[in-house]
């Protein structure tokens, strides 16, 4: 299976943006999906991650109320709506999947990942 990740860029503190991902080779709707980032010299961070139905979702405790996860299985598609950016959020993202149906958090629990798109949110 291969997942694309795109929609990143620059964009000022406080404004939004919206990351997708899509995958192709293989369904992705009956696996969990998740995002993840990595700053420079930092380790990839988990963000969000939802379950294969999309009623079940897990986000990293700074970006609750900031971001939301979201799929659409018919488009086997993922979606990261990112709002109130701040340079923190300075990362390359990236998408996964799993093998599993449930929300998981941990990097190793991930068998497929995208390419990454940088996101760079300027002060």
């Amino acid at each position: 299976v291969q997942l694309q990740a795109f929609g990143g860029g620059l964009v000022q503190a406080g404004g939004s943006l919206r990351l997708s991902c899509v995958a192709s080779g293989r369904t992705s709707s009956g696996y969990a999906m998740g995002w993840f980032r990595q700053a420079p010299g930092k380790e990839r961070e988990f963000i969000a991650s939802i379950n294969s139905y999309g009623d079940s979702t897990l986000y990293l405790d700074s970006v609750k109320g900031r971001f939301t996860i979201s799929r659409d299985n018919a488009k086997n598609a993922l979606y990261l709506q990112m709002h109130k950016l701040k340079p923190d959020d300075t990362a390359v993202y990236y998408c996964a999947s799993r093998q599993q149906f449930n929300v998981a958090r941990y990097s190793s629990q991930y068998v497929y990942w995208g390419q990454g798109t940088q996101v760079t949110v300027s002060s």
